[in-house]
C-alpha cells in the first residue's frame, strides 16, 4: 500500500500504524496479518484471507482504519494512500519463502549499507525463521544475546495485544515455506 505520507517510518508515526495493523486482524477472523514492513511512503504486507471477499474488505478496513488514526496524530484530513493494494497469491513454499524474505529484509534496500540486522518498524522482532537465530524471533532471545531492535522513542510492544501480527493458519505460511530454508539476516532481495 503507497502513502501520500512520507513519514510512516517515524518513531512518532509507527507505533500508531502498528497498533492499527494488529487491531485490524484482531477485528476479523477471517483475515490476517502475518507479516509486514513499513517504508517511508508505503507498507508491504503479508496476510491470509479466507476468500477474495475477506481479503478485499480486510485491507480496506485496514486502509481506512491506519488513515483515521495517521491523520488524527498528524492533524491532517483527506486521502492518506496514493492508491489501492496490489494483492498475489503464493502459491508454493519457495514464493512464500521469497515474499517473506523480500518483506522482512525491505528496509536494506531503502537505507544505507551501515543498517541495522533486524527492521524494527517490521514484524521481523516477531519472526522465528531466521537461519542465524535458529527458530527463535529476536523478542524472545534472552538480553545478553538481543540485536539491538528498537530504535530511540519506538517502544516494544509489552502485551501479547501490541504484537502487531498473528500466526498463520495456512500450511504454507506456517510451516510449508521452510521447506525451502530459513531466512538469512543478510538475505538478497529476490522478490518485487
Amino acid at each position: 500500500m503507497r502513502s501520500k505520507l512520507r513519514s510512516l517510518r517515524t518513531q512518532f508515526v509507527f507505533p500508531t500504524l502498528r497498533k492499527a495493523l494488529a487491531e485490524a486482524t484482531r477485528s476479523r477472523e477471517d483475515f490476517r496479518i502475518t507479516q509486514f514492513s513499513v517504508q517511508g511512503d508505503h507498507v508491504h504486507l503479508l496476510v491470509e484471507a479466507d476468500s477474495k471477499q475477506a481479503l478485499s474488505r480486510g485491507m480496506q478496513g485496514l486502509a481506512i482504519r491506519i488513515a483515521r488514526r495517521v491523520n488524527r496524530l498528524i492533524s491532517r484530513s483527506g486521502k492518506l494512500w496514493a492508491d489501492r493494494f496490489f494483492s498475489r497469491a503464493l502459491t508454493s513454499p519457495r514464493a512464500v519463502r521469497n515474499a517473506l524474505a523480500y518483506v522482512l529484509n525491505n528496509f536494506k534496500k531503502h537505507r544505507a549499507s551501515g543498517a541495522a540486522r533486524i527492521d524494527p518498524y517490521s514484524s521481523a522482532p516477531y519472526f522465528d525463521g531466521f537461519r542465524e537465530l535458529r527458530g527463535k524471533s529476536p523478542a524472545n532471545l534472552p538480553r545478553s544475546l538481543r540485536l539491538p531492535l528498537t530504535p530511540r522513542g519506538v517502544s516494544p510492544p509489552l502485551f501479547a495485544e501490541d504484537v502487531p501480527v498473528f500466526e498463520a493458519r495456512t500450511w504454507l505460511a506456517a510451516a510449508g515455506w521452510r521447506k525451502a530454508g530459513l531466512i538469512a539476516l543478510g538475505e538478497a532481495l529476490l522478490a518485487e
